[in-house]
């Protein structure tokens, strides 16, 4: 039986080869659906609007601008999307500002078609597609103003937070902590709320810039 709903995908990039292949690849699976592919912000800004997609896989080179620093105009356009930043190769500094710009994670170009998949539906769910070992390297560099915030967070909210800067899942926290997914969903929905946070990135960058987080 075939989903009743399809992840819906904008592909934003302006090297022709590389958006038709994943265009092909992503209409392939019976649960996910391309709605545009675009090569430039502008267009990839008229797109946002007029498809509605669920997920943007984003070059962060674009002809007419900086695809990172372009991912608060299309959240703006529309605020549940999830955007994903494809890199062949991106700087640290690049990430971090994609970060605390609020994307949803990083996609390298040297992936396998079956990683593309799956980072679309981690990224259509609320998950941060990146690894442990990348969000262990730039949560350092995320910026902090040096004080406690004002966000009150329970102490197992607390407790979640750190679970996601270890990177791990939404079904991994919920087996480390025994609870169910259902009940880590509604943990990150909390928290995130009270952080201000679309996105568990973001969420951490917030937490990072308030102190909510040990030194690590």
């Amino acid at each position: 039986m075939e989903p009743t709903t399809s992840v819906r995908v904008l592909i934003v990039d302006d090297h022709e080869v590389v958006a038709t292949s994943l265009a092909h690849v992503l209409d392939a699976e019976p649960d996910i659906v391309t709605v545009g592919v675009a090569g430039s912000l502008a267009r990839a800004r008229d797109l946002v609007t007029s498809t509605a997609p669920d997920v943007v896989l984003l070059d962060h080179r674009l002809p007419d601008g900086d695809g990172v620093q372009s991912v608060g105009t299309l959240r703006g356009l529309r605020p549940s999307v999830a955007v994903v930043i494809l890199t062949a190769s991106a700087a640290d500094h690049v990430m971090v500002e994609a970060i605390e710009a609020g994307v949803s994670g990083f996609l390298s170009k040297t992936r396998s078609l079956g990683e593309v998949t799956s980072a679309v539906r981690a990224a259509a769910a609320g998950e941060a597609v990146i690894s442990p070992e990348m969000l262990a390297r730039l949560l350092p560099r995320l910026g902090s103003n040096g004080r406690a915030g004002r966000t009150t967070l329970t102490d197992r909210e607390r407790e979640v937070l750190g679970l996601l800067a270890e990177g791990l899942t939404n079904a991994a926290i919920a087996e480390r902590l025994t609870v169910s997914v259902h009940t880590v969903r509604n943990h990150v929905a909390n928290l995130s709320a009270k952080l201000g946070a679309r996105s568990k990135l973001e969420a951490l960058s917030i937490a990072v810039r308030e102190g909510l987080l040990p030194d690590r």
